[in-house]
Order: C-alpha cells, then structure tokens, then sequence
C-alpha cells in the first residue's frame, strides 16, 4: 500500500482548511491582514494530480468497464457530497444569514447535485456549486467522465486518446463562444489530471526516481508550490502549481516508505481527507458565527482561530468519515476523490 499517497492526501486536504480558515480570518477579524499569509489553494493542484495517478494505477492491467468504474466512483464521492450539498441549501433558505457564500436558488442546487458547472447567486462572478470547494467535484467528475469512457480502449492507446480528448476540449471551449460551460471547462486546470495519469504509467512502468532524486523532488515540489503560490495568480496555476504538484507526487511515489515508520495519525487522517475537505467548511463557519455572534475575543486571535481550524476540522472530518463510510480495511486505492 503506498502509503505516501495517505500522507500526500492529508497534507493536501490541510492545506485548503488553513487557505479557507485564513479567508475566514479576514472576516472575524477585519483589523488582521491575513492576506499576506494567504497559501494552501495549491492543495487543490496535489489532489487533482494524486486523482489521475490513482485512477491510472487502480484499472491499469485490470478489466474494467465504464459502468464499472462509474459505479465505484459515484459511490465513493455522491453520497457524502449530496448530504452537504442539501444541508447547505436548506441553511441557505432557513437561515440565509449563517452562509456568506451560498443562497438558496434551485436551478443552482439542482446543477450542484449534478456537478454541473453554475455560476453563484451569492457571487455572480464565480462558478461555484452551492458547497463552494465541490467545483473541484465538478472537475473531479468530468475527467472520470472521460476516463470511463475510454477505459475500453488498449492501455496503450488511452494517454494519447486521453490528451488528445482534452486538447479538443479546450480548443472547442476557447473557439465557442463564451459561457459557464465554456469558462469552466475551458481552463486547463484540467491537465493537471493528465500529469497524475502520466505518472501513474511511470509508476507502472517502474520508471521511478532514484531515492536521493525521488526526496529531492519532492521537497523542489513544495518549495516552488509555496513560492509560486505567493507570486502567480490562479490563471497560471495549471503550470505555476501544477507543475510542482507533479513533482511533488512523482518524488512521493518514488520513494520507499516501507522502509520507514508509518505515522498512524498522518495516514488516517488521508483516509478522512474526502470528508475533512467537504465538511470543513461549515465547520469554518461554525467558528466565525461562534466568534461573531457570542463575541468571544480570543476566537479572533489569528494564529489561535487557524490551530482551531485545522484541529476542528481534522476531528469534524474524521467523525464525518466514520459514520458515513462502511466499515472495511482502509486502501490507497480509493483515491483521492478531489
């Protein structure tokens, strides 16, 4: 079992809490520039990477069908999704005041049950279902999409049919003539998808990195993630941060981590990553009604507020993930569903 692929979906799902929680921060605190300290939306880069790699590496030398493979990963990321999604939107329409980002509108909800690209009534600029990280979901489930789709094609033939589906899907999306469908699918976030899958070949092919290159690589990864983050702007992320997150998993996989102590809470808490990521933000919220309404000074303590975050959220996820996931021997083979 690789279990840096735990660890990698752990620190990745952390990662967009402290973003979130520094976002938050902003507004229980407006005296605070947090803005300065604002990093973590790469986490995203690092699922969306782990996602082709693991889709590659769970079918590949396996028969399996589109049906199949739809199946399992609906399975594995509807439910959970959908119970959010309809909590948020009945929030949004009992107490439209406790959610900054989503009101209740039902074409909107019903797009987000579907994973349909939306744009946001609460913010008309963006294209956000009503639980807003769940437009990662909306990537996640087209690239499954695809993938399923081409599955009955000879391993050797489905990376180039692979590029070659998404190469005429962003050229139609930027030749069309501009709408949500369009601006969403036509950002090329989604090659991000394509390095994981390249690299789950790599893996299978056993062309790995030697293990002073593979740590190399790794901590290169994390260190441009970082730098990049704090000096190119989303539009560029596909390069500026995907790139590093390649590297980041292609040094991760290479290494030999058998050879190494397992940190329990650190792979445990890569099995909670899909809840930790849904839920954390209603528990982000949670805090910031808590800090505001009651009044609780030390709540907009800046440094204490991300600790509670990251804790809350971590246990919040992990409850989350016991009561809604069958009780079976944990894999990496799941995959990170976002």
């Amino acid at each position: 079992m690789l279990v840096q692929l735990q660890y990698l979906r752990a620190v990745a799902a952390l990662m967009v809490v402290y973003f979130h929680a520094i976002l938050q921060l902003a507004k229980v605190n407006p005296a605070v520039d947090a803005t300065a300290f604002l990093y973590g939306e790469t986490g995203v880069d690092i699922f969306f990477v782990l996602s082709g790699f693991v889709m590659w590496l769970t079918t590949s030398g396996r028969a399996m069908s589109p049906i199949d493979f739809a199946r399992r990963r609906i399975r594995r990321i509807v439910p959970l999704y959908w119970l959010a999604t309809l909590f948020s939107a009945v929030v949004a329409l009992a107490a439209s005041s406790l959610l900054k980002s989503t009101v209740f509108d039902l074409p909107h909800l019903i797009a987000s049950l579907f994973f349909l690209p939306w744009a946001n009534a609460a913010d008309p600029g963006t294209i956000t279902p009503v639980v807003v990280p769940g437009w990662t979901l909306n990537y996640e489930m087209f690239f499954y999409l695809v993938f399923a789709l081409l599955l009955p094609l000879t391993e050797g033939r489905r990376i180039p049919a692979m590029f070659a589906v998404f190469a005429v899907i962003l050229i139609a999306c930027r030749l069309l003539p501009e709408t949500t469908a369009t601006r969403f699918y036509g950002a090329p976030i989604m090659l991000e998808f394509l390095g994981g899958v390249v690299l789950g070949w790599l893996y299978g092919q056993k062309a790995l990195l030697p293990n002073r290159w593979a740590w190399a690589a790794l901590a290169t990864g994390f260190v441009f993630l970082f730098v990049n983050e704090a000096l190119m702007q989303p539009e560029s992320r596909f390069y500026a941060w995907g790139i590093p997150a390649v590297f980041i998993v292609y040094g991760a996989v290479s290494i030999d981590f058998s050879r190494l102590p397992v940190l329990g809470w650190l792979n445990y808490l890569g099995d909670c990553s899909y809840a930790i990521y849904i839920t954390h933000a209603f528990t982000l919220a949670f805090l910031r009604v808590v800090a505001d309404r009651l009044a609780i000074g030390i709540l907009q303590q800046p440094v204490l507020f991300v600790i509670l975050s990251l804790v809350l959220s971590s246990f919040g996820g992990a409850i989350v993930h016991e009561i809604t996931t069958p009780r079976r021997k944990a894999a990496v083979a799941s995959g990170p569903p976002a």
